[in-house]
């Protein structure tokens, strides 16, 4: 659309995501570029958001016990009613830095299912967001990938959140089996498509410092043109 760019950053629960945004934006506005951000899901801002917090929070059941196809349709129906706010920034010409999108629905809804059913979840998927619902498609996708089990305990060490009650962890977030399921699904993605780049937030068995993961990532997403 128009010359804008859609940069989706992606990553395990507890890499980071959120503290590279903020960096990045912090690039952005250095280099005077025209640029929004949004985060999904919208836990507070819509009914979707509403209902995908009390599936995270284990209203519905365990992770295991809500059907995958069900529970894509309220972070669909988030980022469907997303779609128009996206369409006119992209529109106008600036950079659309999303925390997590389609991707994260992909990992995390097919880390439910038996892996021969997991590529028919994928196509149903593409073809309910994209070509159903109609939403942007993102032009680059960055995944930060940090252990699961390392991932889990930062994910406790963050501060309280609204839409698991007072937990630390969600469903999701809770079951280590499903956080490596699902961490393994989203480097299948960056396999299978070239707008995806990895990014190993550990070195030695240790975290890296976010300034060196942020340096990486704008070297990439400047080597691609996109910024």
């Amino acid at each position: 659309m128009a010359n804008g760019k859609f940069i989706v950053i992606d990553g395990t629960d507890g890499s980071g995501k959120a503290t590279q945004i903020e960096l990045l934006t912090q690039a952005l506005k250095k280099q005077k570029l025209k640029f929004e951000t949004i985060d999904f899901p919208r836990y507070e801002e819509n009914i979707y958001g509403r209902l995908a917090g009390r599936y995270l929070k284990g209203e519905f059941g365990g992770v295991n016990e809500v059907s995958p196809y069900l529970a894509a349709l309220t972070y669909a129906g988030d980022r469907n009613l997303a779609k128009i706010l996206i369409e006119k920034w992209l529109t106008e010409g600036k950079v659309v830095i999303s925390n997590r999108y389609v991707p994260s629905s992909k990992a995390h809804m097919a880390a439910k299912l038996k892996p021969k059913d997991r590529d028919n979840f994928w196509q149903w998927l593409d073809e309910l967001e994209y070509k159903t619902n109609k939403i942007p498609k993102e032009n680059f996708v960055i995944f930060l990938y940090v252990d699961p089990q390392v991932a889990q305990k930062n994910v406790d060490a963050k501060s309280k959140r609204g839409y698991v009650g007072g937990k630390k962890r969600d469903i999701h977030e809770a079951n280590i089996e499903h956080l490596i399921k699902s961490s393994k699904l989203y480097l299948k993605q960056a396999i299978q498509n070239k707008n995806w780049h990895v990014i190993y937030c550990m070195k030695q068995g240790q975290l890296r410092s976010r300034e060196d993961i942020q340096q990486e990532i704008q070297v990439i997403l400047k080597t691609k043109g996109i910024i």
